[in-house]
């Protein structure tokens, strides 16, 4: 399958243009649709005209930027992959894809994971990022 580059550069470019809401209102454990992109290889991509995927906030440093967790409705099972339950049902939220997001990717709020989710969740990141 053929990758659209070419329609993701022209959307990467209108959110860049964006100007910052230095006021945006999100917070960890949320889900929200991001604009993640068209990227390289087996990074994972978004869907749609907007290029988009839930992802889950992780870690917020700021309103501009988070660390987030993209995730899937498609089960997988594996040291790579976390299932979470949020209130619009079952995702599977993808370790090894878990990058800094700038907020001007966010799109619409999805929902909210439940606190034990979010505990399992920092507890597997914790152990998967240990060296060795």
């Amino acid at each position: 399958m053929e990758k659209d580059f070419e329609g993701w550069n022209k959307k990467k470019q209108h959110l860049n243009k964006e100007k910052s809401l230095y006021d945006f209102f999100y917070d960890e454990r949320e889900v929200w649709w991001c604009s993640v992109g068209i990227n390289v290889g087996v990074e994972t991509d978004g869907k749609n005209e907007h290029f988009e995927r839930p992802v889950l906030v992780v870690k917020k440093f700021n309103g501009l930027m988070f660390w987030g967790l993209p995730l899937t409705s498609k089960e997988k099972k594996g040291e790579h992959y976390l299932k979470v339950s949020h209130n619009t049902g079952i995702s599977y939220a993808m370790l090894s894809q878990m990058r800094v997001f700038s907020s001007k990717r966010m799109l619409r709020k999805l929902g909210v994971i439940s606190e034990k989710s979010f505990k399992e969740v920092l507890v597997k990141i914790s152990k998967y990022v240990e060296p060795g």
